[in-house]
């Protein structure tokens, strides 16, 4: 079940490309066992993937910090075409410790 939605927009000169993140609730796999699993609709096809941890909380959190890095690792990322509200101001995504670096405006302030 898709549970949180964001769109953030790749702009190509005067046209922009809308790219869909669907975040989808954490199930159950076992007793210490979750997954959680997202999508990213990149232009050229959707990036799914699917993200473990020893609970629901620890699934969710580390499946966010998986969507933060396949953004800031993305070659729109770094073609500084890639925004959510605005250019330069972050996505409102977090990353792994080792990769906060990476991070800019307002994600860089709080994450």
């Amino acid at each position: 079940m898709q549970i949180a939605a964001r769109t953030l927009t790749l702009r190509d000169g005067d046209a922009d490309t809308e790219i869909p993140i669907r975040l989808y609730a954490p199930q159950q796999q076992s007793a210490r066992s979750w997954s959680c699993c997202y999508e990213i609709g990149w232009p050229e096809g959707d990036n799914s993937r699917e993200v473990w941890g020893a609970d629901s909380f620890q699934a969710l959190v580390l499946t966010l910090q998986a969507i933060g890095t396949d953004i800031y690792t993305s070659s729109y990322h770094k073609s500084g075409a890639l925004f959510f509200d605005a250019p330069g101001r972050g996505y409102g995504f977090p990353v792994p410790i080792n990769q906060r670096d990476l991070l800019i405006g307002d994600d860089a302030k709080y994450f």
